[in-house]
């Protein structure tokens, strides 16, 4: 498959603190990427990197062309990054956040889109008017993701997104991002910290250490493993 989005000894900065020390990963488009670690190894940092949201070196391609600016630019080149914490503007309504997911698309039907996402998510009709942060933890969560989708965006990037919620939920809202992979071809780079689940939807993933790649292969060789086996699953 071909590479989608590219780092190429990408190096990053939080003033003095290094936290990034020459990642070089890839994920081919139509797939979904694992990014595993202990805390501080540097995967949140990887796509803030990606999203220019830190001071970084080195070389990031998507789609082929070299992937500059801020965050607005890499929204514009059609990357939609759902950070740890979920990220719903809490004081606005459901629909409301989920209008304002749209806000790079010009001239498309953003009805067509809110009715597109109550199919993966068939709680938001009756609550559309709720505010978001009157929503359970594992609403608010399947409404930042709902809301990245809306920019349908071509590369998803989600950082922890089952922090704090039950293991019914993070299985609901992987197998939804599944679905999304499956059926619309919709690439995805996650952040996990549940590395059983993340190691069941990716095809791929890398393993961070210090700010550097440290492991990396597909699912199944990660899992066969000893040293990922011991570090992250436990036998």
């Amino acid at each position: 498959m071909t590479a989608l989005l590219e780092l190429h000894a990408v190096e990053a900065r939080y003033g003095p603190l290094q936290a990034l020390r020459g990642i070089t990963l890839e994920v081919p488009e139509g797939s979904i990427v694992a990014v595993l670690g202990a805390n501080g190894a540097g995967k949140t940092t990887t796509l803030r990197a990606v999203s220019g949201m830190v001071k970084r070196d080195g070389e990031i391609t998507f789609a082929g062309k070299p992937l500059r600016g801020g965050p607005e630019a890499a929204a514009r080149a059609g990357i939609a990054h759902v950070p740890e914490g979920r990220g719903t503007l809490t004081e606005l309504s459901v629909i409301e956040n989920l209008r304002l997911g749209a806000y790079t698309r010009r001239g498309r039907s953003v009805r067509a889109d809110i009715e597109r996402m109550a199919d993966y998510f068939p709680w938001i009709p009756e609550r559309g008017d709720q505010t978001a942060g009157t929503l359970s933890g594992g609403e608010q969560q399947m409404l930042a993701l709902a809301r990245a989708l809306m920019s349908r965006p071509r590369l998803l990037m989600l950082d922890e997104p089952s922090v704090g919620l039950a293991p019914l939920i993070v299985r609901e809202i992987f197998s939804i991002i599944s679905t999304l992979n499956e059926q619309e071809g919709l690439t995805v780079l996650v952040v996990e910290q549940d590395v059983r689940i993340a190691l069941e939807v990716a095809a791929t993933a890398y393993v961070l250490e210090v700010g550097t790649v440290a492991l990396s292969g597909t699912s199944a060789e990660l899992r066969g493993d000893e040293a990922v086996r011991r570090s992250y699953l436990g036998y």
